[in-house]
């Protein structure tokens, strides 16, 4: 446990929730899917402690959510809030913490945070949800290189930027720097986009959004920050280069997974946690929900993100109910 002359100096109700002994449930991540999981635990009267690096997730990185029901307008930070806060009317304890790893110890299930405190919980709730993959290039250190276009947009301004990447995430992105930038690329490494066509369809009647198809990044390259890159056609082999101001990465998402590698929890070759229709893993007790699982479809949307923490909910409810997974 972590030394009590450090908890001394920890806020009152941070103190509070690393003094309990145990939980009933603990459920790793602030996002739709953790604390859609939170709300039906709460009410389903389980002890209930929501950890996360922070609130909202990759909520944090949308402007705007105009996709959720009843909530047609919305900007994805303040959605994290609604989340918590609706939560927290049910007796849900949030602790901003990050999670390094999870074991199993006499049937009950030990947390361990980045400060090395441990925490103690009947049942455990996976939702750390997705972060955003990387070129892996040369150069892709570089100031200039981003992969939040609400977050690094409007140091843009009247630049000249890339987007890497022809699904929805890239397209927002492009839709968001346009507001800044002069000019912007999408580059891709097709000729067609798996993006919505709405997004298409407004992208396309942006003056300041260009195409450069059938191409790969494949160097960034700069002095002190990003200056161009070397793209390369998937057909032709050839070597082309364009000059850039910033270039922000959009080329999809990877789970969050690595704490449950001490528990041998199945994943798919993406590294998603597998889970059944009940978002139970094979592991009993553990469940995992949003993003970071073997999706519903593979649509990794913030309603269908919820719809799995509800589902988590009751199947972590009916085990400690029942002793049976």
């Amino acid at each position: 446990m972590i030394p009590k002359f450090i908890i001394s100096k920890l806020p009152e109700e941070e103190q509070k929730i690393l003094n309990e002994r145990e939980w009933d449930v603990v459920i790793v991540g602030g996002g739709p899917a953790g604390y859609t999981a939170a709300i039906y635990c709460s009410r389903y009267k389980l002890k209930t402690l929501v950890i996360t690096t922070e609130i909202g997730g990759l909520l944090n990185q949308i402007n705007l959510i105009d996709d959720y029901p009843g909530l047609p307008e919305i900007n994805g930070i303040e959605l994290g809030k609604k989340f918590k806060e609706h939560a927290e009317k049910f007796g849900v304890k949030t602790l901003l913490r990050t999670v390094v790893r999870i074991q199993k110890e006499n049937e009950k299930f030990k947390i361990i945070t980045s400060n090395g405190e441990e925490i103690y919980s009947k049942s455990v709730i996976i939702a750390t949800g997705s972060k955003r993959k990387k070129l892996d290039v040369p150069g892709e250190n570089l100031p200039g290189i981003s992969y939040c276009a609400e977050c690094d947009g409007y140091l843009f301004k009247d630049k000249v930027v890339g987007v890497v990447g022809g699904g929805d995430s890239a397209f927002h992105d492009a839709l968001v720097l346009a507001q800044h930038a002069k000019e912007v690329y999408i580059i891709h490494r097709k000729d067609e986009f798996k993006a919505q066509p709405m997004y298409i369809e407004e992208i396309k009647k942006n003056p300041k959004v260009k195409f450069i198809l059938n191409k790969v990044v494949v160097e960034i390259k700069g002095n002190g920050k990003v200056e161009e890159v070397v793209l390369k056609d998937v057909n032709s082999g050839e070597i082309s280069t364009l000059k850039l101001d910033g270039l922000f990465i959009a080329i999809g998402l990877a789970p969050v997974s690595e704490i449950v590698k001490d528990l041998n929890v199945n994943l798919d070759k993406n590294g998603n946690i597998i889970v059944d229709q009940c978002s139970k893993t094979n592991i009993p007790g553990l469940a995992a929900a949003g993003d970071v699982t073997n999706q519903i479809c593979g649509f990794k949307q913030i309603i269908t993100s919820a719809a799995q923490g509800a589902v988590a909910a009751l199947s972590i409810f009916t085990y400690l109910k029942t002793g049976k997974w």
